[in-house]
């Protein structure tokens, strides 16, 4: 967890900042400790003058407003109850227990985090001293709530940057470049510990940025009849390549059994990250010229989009994978305006007209992608996943893979005589 306090002279200024975001749904207030109502009940209006209350009782102390950050690992596991009981905590630690503050939780960035608003004048008028409290009262308390609940501590998040928006940590898997186990199970390991998913199309769908595939076997094989599940490496087309590898022989073992657990659990996880999807959607939508314009605004937020059509070529889904936060969304779980029908005719312009340049869109998304590959040969590793330009179309067929079950006994082979 990092902690960052910010004083200012303005509680008027840090209220309006929080409460805009909110406005914008970029933002939730998810408690409000020292008011008389419940957080539902205050307008806007009481916030600012429970504040100014304090306040106007030193009105020599300029400086008397607080604005603190609680920053957190895409590795915590962290709903809003926990949030609550983890400010509360902290702001009992740095001295403000009984003073009345608001805690926001915001959705605008890729890493979870908080934003607590308070001042610092007491319900005596005194003024709380605040003079290196981010060192001595922050540091201390920042280090037990990292152990009492188990978080990723600050040390290894500025080492990592985790709490910041980056391209995930993933090296795209081509055949021959790497032994094919080692390859799968370094991509499966880190895609099924980290990603939020709720169903194997939708592991396939996060895995299939990395050239890698699940595959529990076609219908009426032993293989699927037992629940077998194997991981393949795709070559540049999409197309299986290579020996298949067993799940069970991964060291983590994601087998289908082990793997609906983590459905069950990316439900819950996942959930507070589909309103940053849909700010970001409604924003660049709104905003965006050209499919460049939309395509790299999306591509450096760590959002791809992913449409679903039919043989006759009829858009019936869409799913958008944010690789910032991990997690993966079909539009119809983010609201019915997201489902395909209503995104596409949003959407749609885009993939109808023409850009600046005077190539069709389905020109402009393939131009993108090969000169972002080409680009990509000069980059580090941990930078090659999200920056490929999303693509006009994109399918995914959700078990489309020959045979490649490990339940199959292989034919003898005869020896001829010499």
């Amino acid at each position: 967890m990092v902690a960052r306090i910010v004083s200012g002279k303005s509680i008027r200024g840090i209220l309006n900042y929080n409460e805009n975001k909110v406005a914008s749904a970029e933002a939730s207030l998810l408690l409000a400790a020292g008011f008389p109502r419940h957080q539902d009940q205050l307008s806007f209006k009481s916030k600012l003058e429970r504040f100014e209350a304090l306040t106007a009782m030193n009105e020599r102390t300029k400086t008397n407003a607080l604005h603190v950050t609680l920053n957190f690992s895409n590795q915590d596991k962290l709903n809003d109850e926990l949030l609550q009981l983890i400010a509360m905590d902290y702001m009992t630690g740095i001295g403000f227990g009984n003073q009345p503050y608001l805690v926001y939780r915001h959705y605008d960035a890729a890493h979870p985090h908080i934003h607590i608003a308070t001042v610092n004048i007491n319900s005596e008028g005194q003024r709380i001293e605040t003079h290196n409290i981010g060192k001595n009262q922050s540091e201390k308390i920042r280090k037990e709530i990292e152990n009492t609940y188990g978080l990723v501590k600050a040390e290894e998040q500025k080492k990592e940057g985790q709490y910041m928006l980056r391209p995930v940590r993933l090296e795209q898997v081509i055949y021959g470049k790497r032994e094919t186990k080692s390859a799968i199970s370094a991509i499966v390991r880190e895609v099924v510990d980290s990603y939020k998913f709720t169903s194997l199309p939708e592991l396939n769908a996060i895995l299939r940025q990395f050239n890698v595939i699940a595959w529990p076997g076609a219908e009426g094989t032993m293989m699927r009849e037992k629940g077998g599940l194997v991981y393949c490496i795709l070559d540049q087309q999409g197309a299986p390549i290579g020996i298949p590898i067993k799940a069970s022989s991964i060291y983590s073992s994601p087998t289908l059994k082990n793997l609906e657990k983590r459905f069950l659990a990316g439900k819950e996880e996942r959930k507070p990250y589909g309103l940053r999807i849909k700010h970001l959607l409604d924003k660049t939508l709104i905003s965006s010229k050209s499919i460049g314009e939309l395509s790299d605004r999306l591509i450096n937020q760590g959002l791809r989009i992913l449409l679903r059509e039919n043989e006759t070529g009829e858009i019936y889904g869409v799913t958008f994978i944010d690789n910032g936060t991990r997690c993966i969304f079909n539009g119809s779980d983010l609201g019915k305006q997201y489902a395909a029908k209503a995104f596409m005719e949003r959407y749609g312009r885009f993939l109808v007209s023409e850009d600046e340049t005077g190539m069709g869109q389905n020109e402009i998304f393939q131009k993108a992608a090969s000169d972002e590959q080409q680009d990509a040969t000069h980059l580090p590793a941990a930078s090659l996943q999200v920056i490929e330009r999303i693509k006009a179309i994109a399918r995914i067929e959700d078990n489309e893979i020959p045979d490649a079950d490990p339940y199959r006994k292989k034919k003898q082979r005869k020896i001829q005589p010499d």
